[in-house]
């Protein structure tokens, strides 16, 4: 399968800033893009590409006061199968853990391990070790906190989103996350393309997504307590301890957002060649 991604992000800047975005596709992934992914910026700057302590790749640039605008148009191919399941994969003693896991245990700016950890305990200590307690931790979280757009405040933590059971996609993950994290399962925050390709629900305005990763049996697996469903045609952008270390763009300084649109869309390999070429989306 293949999929088109892009975005349109643009600003106004009331004086000059610098700035670091995360908009490229993930390095695990760049073996599988068919077309370059090619951050455009206008007006044009110089720009310096660098890999951060989690492996994502990094934009960093300073941009004038005016509009500046941040696009791509590129190409993917997927598997078009969905998120792996393995109901056998189970949790490592600690002592059995990479070192470069470990900080995927620990307390974090928006999962408040420490705060947590009696109420994971109580929730699912008791549960059987392994997959099942995973997907029953992300179970938990989507069933009982609410999704709307208008939930979102940047300041809102794990111990926010279980107390007032409101939220967007970043806030389902963060608690679930830190209960995860709570019961000594290594579980990280990751950002990426998801489109609504080969489900029915109705047409809303695209946006980059969040989900989590887990750590069971040797590698990570993907998880979603917001969906709580695999999906088809998750495209890795970047992966942190919690969204302060994979926010799209980072301006140190103020940059007013005025426009925001993402593409994520099935192409129809029958009729790719034809519009690769025309650039259609």
């Amino acid at each position: 399968m293949l999929i088109r991604l892009g975005y349109d992000i643009q600003f106004d800047l009331p004086a000059p800033v610098s700035f670091v975005a995360m908009l490229h596709v993930h390095p695990s992934r760049s073996a599988d893009l068919r077309e370059p992914d090619l951050m455009q910026v206008d007006p044009a700057i110089s720009l310096d590409c660098y890999i951060d302590s989690f492996g994502n790749v990094c934009t960093r640039f300073d941009a004038p006061a005016g509009r500046l605008r941040l696009s791509n148009n590129t190409l993917i191919l997927d598997s078009g199968e969905p998120d792996a399941i393995n109901l056998s994969a189970v949790e490592h003693p600690i002592s059995e853990l990479p070192s470069d896991v470990l900080r995927y245990l620990m307390s974090s700016r928006y999962c408040e391990v420490d705060r947590l950890s009696g109420i994971a305990l109580d929730l699912f200590g008791h549960l059987p070790k392994g997959w099942s307690r995973v997907h029953a931790v992300c179970s938990w979280v989507h069933e009982k906190v609410t999704f709307g757009y208008h939930f979102a405040r940047p300041t809102k933590t794990a111990l926010d989103v279980f107390t007032e059971r409101q939220g967007v996609c970043r806030d389902f993950q963060h608690l679930a996350i830190t209960f995860l994290r709570a019961l000594n399962i290594p579980a990280r925050y990751a950002t990426g393309y998801l489109g609504d390709i080969r489900i029915d629900i109705p047409p809303s305005p695209m946006d980059f997504s969040a989900w989590l990763e887990v750590y069971l049996s040797g590698r990570w697996w993907t998880f979603d307590a917001r969906h709580n469903r695999p999906r088809v045609g998750r495209v890795l952008m970047a992966v942190g301890r919690d969204a302060s270390d994979v926010a799209i763009t980072t301006s140190f300084g103020v940059a007013n957002l005025r426009h925001f649109f993402v593409v994520s869309d099935e192409v129809v390999e029958e009729a790719s060649a034809e519009r690769i070429l025309s650039g259609q989306n």
